[in-house]
C-alpha cells in the first residue's frame, strides 16, 4: 500500500513541518490568490482613518461636545486598533489592509512609543507625591498611613472632606512637620512652608493653593490644584467647560510666579494631550513624560485608563516618576523625584 504525505503531515524524516515551511506554504497560497489585493478595502480605509485621527487630533474641533478633548484624553488607546485590524486583515487574507496598517502603527509609535521605555534615572534631591484621596474614602487614616510610608518629602492631597481633615492631620503629623489645608486641598512637607495662600481658579470656592517650600537645596514654589470634574453625556458630549476655565486661571497664576523653580501637584482631570490644559502644559513639563516608565495611568484605580493626576515642573529637572500602591481612593497616588538647583 502506498502512503501519501501532504505539506500538513510530516516531513521525509518523520518530523513535524517547521514553522518556516508553514509560513512559506501560506505565502505561496496568498501569491496564488487573485483577490489578495481586492479584499479588505474597508479595513484599509479604517486603518488610514485611525492614522489620520491620531496625526491630526489637534485639528478636531471642540465646538461640538468638546470632541477634540475627549479623543485626546484617551488617545494612547487608539493603538489597540492596530492589533485588532491586523487580526481582521489576516482573517480576510488582505495584503492591502496589511500594508495600510503600517500607517497607524508608525503614527502611534511616533506619538507614544517613547513612553514604553524606562526613562527614570539616578539622582534627584526632592521627592514629591500627589493623591486625590476621594471625599468618600472609607479609610482616610489608612490612606494617610500608606502615603506617609512612601517616604516622600512633599505630599499634596486633593478632595479633602472637612470632617476627614483632622484624621489626615493626625496620621501625617509624625512624618511631616509642616502642613497647610486650603479649602479641599492640602500640602504636607518635611521642610518649612511660607507665603501659603489659596489660588483663585474661578470656582467660587477653594480648590487650589500655592506655597513656598524651603528645601535644603533652595526654594520651590509648589502649587496644588484640583480642577473641576468632567463628564461624558449623550446629550452634551464632553462637558469640560468649567475645567477649561479653571485650567486657564491656574496657568495664568503659574505664569506670574516669581520663584523660578515651580512644581505643580494635583488632579487636573485631564491628560497632557488635552489641548484645553494648554495654559498649564505649555509652560511646564510632565515628570512622567520626562522621567517615567510606561504611561503612569492613575484613574480609575481599579483599571487605570488615563493619567489625569499630574506632577509637572518648571525650572526643576525630573529624575524619575512612578505610581504608588493603591489606597481606598478611586485614584492612584503618583510620585516623582526631582533635582532642585
Amino acid at each position: 500500500m502506498t502512503q501519501e504525505y501532504t505539506a500538513h503531515s510530516v516531513t521525509a524524516d518523520g518530523a513535524a513541518p517547521r514553522t518556516g515551511s508553514r509560513v512559506r506554504t501560506l505565502l505561496g497560497r496568498w501569491r496564488r490568490d487573485p483577490g489578495i489585493w481586492r479584499r479588505g478595502i474597508i479595513l484599509a480605509i479604517l486603518a488610514v482613518l485611525v492614522a489620520l485621527l491620531m496625526s491630526f487630533h489637534a485639528q478636531i474641533p471642540n465646538r461640538i461636545g468638546n470632541l477634540g478633548s475627549l479623543i485626546e484624553t484617551f488617545l494612547p488607546w487608539f493603538g489597540l486598533f492596530v492589533p485588532l485590524l491586523l487580526i481582521l486583515a489576516l482573517v480576510r487574507r488582505s495584503a492591502t489592509a496589511l500594508i495600510a496598517l503600517l500607517l497607524p502603527a508608525v503614527v502611534w509609535l511616533n506619538l507614544f512609543g517613547g513612553l514604553l521605555t524606562d526613562k527614570s534615572g539616578e539622582g534627584g534631591d526632592l521627592t514629591v507625591a500627589t493623591h486625590n484621596v476621594n471625599a468618600g474614602n472609607p479609610d482616610p487614616e489608612g490612606t494617610a498611613r500608606d502615603l506617609a510610608e512612601s517616604g516622600v518629602d512633599v505630599l499634596a492631597l486633593e478632595e479633602l472632606k472637612d470632617s476627614a481633615v483632622p484624621t489626615y492631620e493626625k496620621a501625617l503629623s509624625d512624618t511631616y512637620a509642616y502642613h497647610s489645608v486650603q479649602g479641599t486641598v492640602g500640602l504636607w512637607s518635611k521642610y518649612p512652608l511660607s507665603a501659603t495662600e489659596p489660588v483663585d481658579i474661578r470656582l467660587g470656592w477653594v480648590r487650589a493653593m500655592r506655597s513656598t517650600v524651603t528645601t535644603p537645596h533652595g526654594k520651590v514654589a509648589v502649587y496644588v490644584a484640583h480642577l473641576p470634574s468632567v463628564r461624558v453625556k449623550l446629550n452634551a458630549g464632553f462637558t469640560a467647560n468649567q475645567r477649561d476655565d479653571s485650567a486657564d486661571a491656574l496657568g495664568e497664576a503659574i505664569s506670574h510666579e516669581q520663584i523660578e523653580q515651580v512644581i505643580l501637584l494635583g488632579d487636573l482631570n485631564g491628560t497632557m494631550n488635552d489641548r484645553s490644559l494648554r495654559a498649564v502644559t505649555s509652560q511646564m513639563r510632565s515628570t512622567q513624560g520626562a522621567a517615567g516608565h510606561g504611561y503612569g495611568f492613575s484613574w480609575p484605580a481599579s483599571f487605570p485608563l488615563a493619567r489625569i493626576d499630574q506632577i509637572m515642573v518648571k525650572g526643576v529637572e525630573p529624575a524619575s516618576s512612578w505610581t504608588l500602591p493603591r489606597t481606598d481612593s478611586d485614584h492612584l497616588p503618583i510620585a516623582a523625584r526631582v533635582q532642585v538647583r
